[in-house]
């Protein structure tokens, strides 16, 4: 759903009525007469650069540039079929002119106009048809194109930049069901633009050809027309309402009217309303309230309803009328002066009326116009989300200068460092300083919220720091390329997802270099002591935790259960999907991924720095003594930097231990934080006693 932010004056167009306050997204008035039309052609000059690389990115899909040539020959032949109508419909008032002359009646002209329109009712059918079959072509091909653009887009986002509300306006349409339908929408839209000029031109000469010997007939012509002008100008503010509005009321009194109404209207409340004997006050409230709010207290719609009918009524609907009845005027004293051109004069009506009515209105209604604007800005949008900057820049310097220097650990170093996350005022880290040395074990211990996590995404680069710096082997972390960096650390999140793939998948894109080799991803899932319940799982390690695609179903019960051609691979491998898995078994999967990027070995790994944040919380004591009993045997190897609330053997064999809350606490050694008998040995007292 889109947001609806009062505040936003440049996209919502305010409106009092009555108690209510109205908020309409400010694309409606693009189809305004006057200043906002010069906005809407502003705007679809501004679209053209996108729409032109549109039609060269569509023209570069195979087929494509034969589907568009056959489309645009298909709409093109059905605009013509109007004119043709129309041609063969002036002939009915020849053969009336000729028939008051002679007193006689051409059956053969009557045949022929016959023909001519059933023909070109049948070609309309047949043309239909063949839009149709060119369009669903079209779309698959264009969906799947744009599929691909849009997803590249989408993932290259850090994630400040993809949190912002600003940036997620801006992908809404890109991201949506509807995304890749709107290239295709906006050539249909722009198709029908130039398919309607030249339909209109041509009716138009047309009837200019066919009423230009008749007597005032091209005074018909133009009052026939104008009235459809006239029409179209009245109405289109009135018709367009926009996509995205709201309302709401901020009036007291209203608002407890409804409060004191809707106390009467519940029967949960009617034993109380009764007990207390509240009758007679609620009714002397309600009526004092309403007394003070007057009409304005209306419901919404009605309310909306009333405004919206004043709005339509003006000069314009009145001259719309006047220029109704004008043609019949005319007519009508033509046939005064000459009661013998009576047949001509209906018949030229009825031309007129079936020609003019829609050739202006239904050709070019706000509806249409709307549209073409709308969809133009659409693919504006979808084409300029390329130009969305990520927040967290990316450095320049490769990292690291010698891979060789990664299989003793990286040191890491925080200096004054203080961070607020985006659209918060309050710090979740205030002046962090420390260094961690290369190989060595830091664990990071406090509250929750004390801001433990926030380190390991500081190092990751997540975020950036609000203030200070952060060293990575003495360098500045932002001066680093990030794609560098993330590839020579490993990192398990407290709040770690999995991805709606097959369990092998989820494992195997800790290191997708390696996707393809079945013995890491086996390995991984051993060192986390989860491969022994994969195997017992009944697709092993092809099973779905969840299916990312639902399976459609007219009636179970009278067809039976789905087949799900899926749930069996090339070599009849079973995919099965499952769902029940306890939270150790979920979290013994997150670190098997985190180990797969370690490359499972420890001196051949081009990982140097590896972060957990609260990697045991799920896990059962056997499986939490295994995770940190494989993660101690590479302890001088690698940089392992963990966060956990919970004090116990990692922390008594910690090179560093940090107690955080929002800085920087306390810090050394297990033995050295006991001795000074401050939170940390407070902390860990607490936690030992049950077990002392």
């Amino acid at each position: 759903m889109p947001t609806i932010d009062p505040r936003d004056t440049r996209r919502f167009k305010h409106t009092r009525i009555g108690v209510w306050d109205l908020y309409e997204e400010r694309r409606a008035e693009y189809y305004i007469p006057g200043s906002s039309i010069r906005e809407t052609c502003g705007k679809i000059i501004e679209s053209i650069p996108h729409v032109v690389q549109m039609l060269r990115d569509i023209l570069s899909i195979r087929r494509s540039w034969l589907l568009l040539s056959a489309f645009f020959v298909v709409e093109v032949l059905s605009s013509l079929i109007p004119a043709i109508s129309l041609w063969y419909s002036g002939q009915l008032l020849r053969l009336v002119e000729t028939a008051m002359e002679t007193h006689t009646v051409n059956t053969t002209i009557l045949i022929h106009v016959a023909v001519v329109h059933l023909t070109c009712q049948v070609t309309t059918r047949l043309l239909h048809y063949a839009r149709s079959i060119i369009v669903t072509p079209m779309h698959i091909s264009i969906k799947r194109f744009y599929a691909e653009r849009v997803l590249h887009e989408v993932v290259r986002l850090d994630l400040p930049t993809y949190e912002d509300s600003d940036v997620q306006r801006q992908f809404a349409s890109a991201l949506s069901s509807t995304s890749s339908s709107i290239a295709l929408k906006a050539i249909q839209a722009l198709t029908k633009l130039a398919t309607t000029v030249i339909s209109v031109v041509i009716q138009l000469s047309v009837l200019f050809t066919i009423l230009r010997e008749q007597q005032d007939g091209f005074l018909l012509m133009i009052l026939g027309s104008s009235r459809s002008i006239f029409r179209w100008y009245s109405t289109q503010k009135s018709v367009v309402r926009p996509s995205v509005w709201g309302a709401n009321t901020t009036n007291k009194d209203y608002i407890r009217m409804r409060g004191l109404r809707g106390l009467c209207d519940a029967l949960s409340h009617r034993k109380e309303l009764v007990a207390g004997n509240l009758g007679e006050y609620i009714t002397k409230q309600y009526h004092e309230l309403a007394q003070s709010v007057g009409d304005d207290a209306g419901d919404f719609f009605d309310l909306h309803r009333l405004h919206f009918m004043k709005q339509r009524m003006g000069f314009m609907s009145i001259l719309h009328g006047v220029m109704h009845e004008l043609p019949q005027i005319i007519l009508i004293l033509r046939v005064i002066q000459n009661p013998m051109t009576l047949p001509l004069a209906l018949a030229s009506l009825f031309l007129i009326d079936r020609t003019s009515s829609s050739l202006v209105f239904d050709n070019f209604s706000p509806y249409q116009s709307g549209t073409l604007v709308a969809q133009l800005a659409d693919v504006r949008a979808l084409y300029e989300i390329k130009n969305v900057q990520n927040k967290v820049v990316d450095g320049r310097e490769s990292f690291p200068e010698n891979m060789q220097s990664l299989g003793s650990g990286i040191p890491v170093e925080f200096r004054n460092v203080s961070f607020r996350y985006p659209g918060t005022e309050k710090y979740a880290l205030r002046d962090v300083s420390f260094k961690i040395g290369a190989g060595q074990l830091c664990v990071i211990v406090g509250t929750n919220g004390s801001g433990k996590s926030t380190i390991l995404k500081l190092v990751s680069r997540i975020y950036d720091p609000t203030e200070g710096t952060i060293f990575i082997d003495n360098r500045d972390i932002r001066t680093l390329k990030l794609g560098d960096l993330r590839d020579a650390m490993s990192i398990l999140f407290q709040d770690y997802t999995h991805f709606p793939l097959s369990i092998y998948e989820n494992i195997a894109l800790g290191n997708p270099t390696l996707a393809n080799d079945g013995d890491k991803v086996r390995e991984a899932a051993r060192l986390a002591s989860a491969e022994e319940f994969i195997d017992d799982l009944p697709g092993g390690f092809n099973t779905y935790i969840k299916h990312s695609v639902e399976n459609h179903v007219m009636d179970p019960i009278a067809h039976g259960d789905f087949i799900d051609p899926s749930s069996t691979d090339s070599t009849g491998d079973r995919h099965v999907a499952i769902s029940g898995l306890s939270g150790g078994q979920m979290q013994r999967l997150a670190v098997s991924r985190t180990f797969m990027r370690s490359f499972i070995s420890g001196s051949d790994s081009s990982v140097g720095l590896m972060l957990f944040d609260e990697p045991s919380a799920a896990l059962d004591p056997k499986a939490e003594y295994d995770l940190f009993d494989t993660l101690q045997q590479w302890r001088g190897e690698k940089t392992l930097i963990f966060s956990t609330h919970r004090f116990g053997n990692l922390t008594r064999h910690a090179d560093l231990i940090l107690y955080l809350d929002e800085s920087v606490q306390e810090e050394g050694t297990h033995d050295e934080l006991m001795k000074k008998g401050g939170s940390y040995a407070t902390n860990w007292n607490l936690q030992a006693r049950p077990y002392i």
